[in-house]
């Protein structure tokens, strides 16, 4: 699985296994791509929101952007997979820091989980879109 950083959108299929094939719009994370996070929102089954596990600081606007978007009508009952990626990296923050910053404990009207992974490394990867998979299927 090639991983990149988004600049703009990206697309593509991702294979799961004979039956499941995933289109997956990659829409970058930067401020000025935030605003048109609503234009790829039709037939979402799923949101997967990465965030930079090495860097407190940008938690509480990480936390800020995903209550945004998950407050969008379109995505009301769609599944969350939050990927905390760079945990190859030492000072990464654990899993329970992350949901702890993010606020997930609150969305208790949404199916939610959260993977760490190494985008770089590919680490986690595979097992977040299979659990993403079984959320869409149970959704």
């Amino acid at each position: 699985m090639e991983t990149s950083p988004t600049i703009g959108f990206n697309v593509g299929n991702l294979d799961l296994d004979k039956k499941t094939s995933l289109t997956v719009w990659d829409v970058g994370g930067q401020k000025s791509m935030r605003p048109n996070w609503r234009y790829y929102m039709e037939d979402c089954k799923a949101l997967v929101f990465v965030v930079d596990s090495s860097d407190r600081t940008r938690m509480p606007e990480a936390q800020k952007s995903l209550k945004k978007i998950l407050g969008e009508e379109k995505l009301t009952n769609v599944p969350l997979m939050v990927l905390a990626n760079k945990k190859d990296l030492p000072n990464s923050m654990t899993i329970r820091e992350i949901s702890h910053e993010l606020g997930l404990a609150t969305y208790t009207d949404r199916v939610w989980e959260i993977q760490a992974c190494s985008g770089l490394k590919g680490l986690g990867l595979r097992q977040a879109f299979n659990s993403i998979n079984k959320m869409i299927k149970r959704s």
